[in-house]
């Protein structure tokens, strides 16, 4: 590319700007090339040496992985451990993004058990193939609380591109102190909105059913 805009007719600023290298390097791998006929040399030399290689990668990887939620500073410092050669934080930062790495808020989700996730999953699956007018037919129900205050601390994590619903990159959400009520819904029309001013164990939830599905679903 330096050889073919000198031969071009740029001028070495201008070769340097297009190209993104300096006027130096650009005049020495001209050069090079008008006298040898060759720059594989130059590019060899060119460029300050990687201070992390593949092995280094790879050990700040397993630190990534082992702790999306660590900081710069933090990931720095576990690197530079056992190493004959210390990085400072702007090479991490750059050894990150070089191996697909950004600083991402991560998705919140609802904390969900692994068996009651396995049910879903169970149930999306027995009922993939139903129709508009099956799910007609049905009745949708949950109980939320609205918390009186909500948590401002923010939460950043590493990750690639692909890896944003990673379990790891996840955030879940406890709801805490509010006002919990219930609800229901169907295709048809909305159900009734009841509050709850006690624990929703399976003796309150059979009474809800009781007083406020039956009535809804008739």
């Amino acid at each position: 590319m330096v050889v073919g805009a000198r031969r071009a007719g740029l001028s070495i600023s201008q070769s340097a700007q297009l190209l993104g290298f300096s006027r130096t390097t650009i005049s020495k791998v001209y050069k090079e090339w008008c006298e040898k006929g060759k720059t594989s040399s130059m590019r060899q030399s060119c460029g300050r040496k990687c201070l992390v290689d593949a092995r280094g990668q790879r050990r700040m990887g397993r630190l990534i992985q082992a702790d999306r939620r660590a900081t710069l500073t933090e990931i720095t410092t576990r690197y530079n451990r056992g190493m004959q050669q210390s990085i400072c934080e702007a090479t991490t930062r750059t050894t990150l993004r070089r191996m697909g790495y950004n600083s991402r808020r991560p998705h919140r989700v609802p904390l969900i058990s692994t068996t009651n996730r396995k049910k879903r999953l169970q149930f999306a699956r027995a009922h993939q193939n139903w129709t508009v007018e099956d799910w007609k037919n049905v009745a949708w129900s949950d109980e939320s609380r609205f918390l009186l205050r909500h948590s401002h601390g923010r939460v950043r994590i590493w990750r690639k591109q692909n890896e944003n619903m990673d379990p790891s990159c996840l955030v879940t959400t406890v709801q805490a102190a509010g006002v919990m009520v219930w609800g229901m819904f169907s295709w048809h029309t909305l159900g009734p909105l009841v509050p709850i001013g006690h624990r929703l164990n399976a003796t309150a939830y059979l009474s809800i059913v009781s007083d406020h599905v039956h009535p809804f679903m008739t």
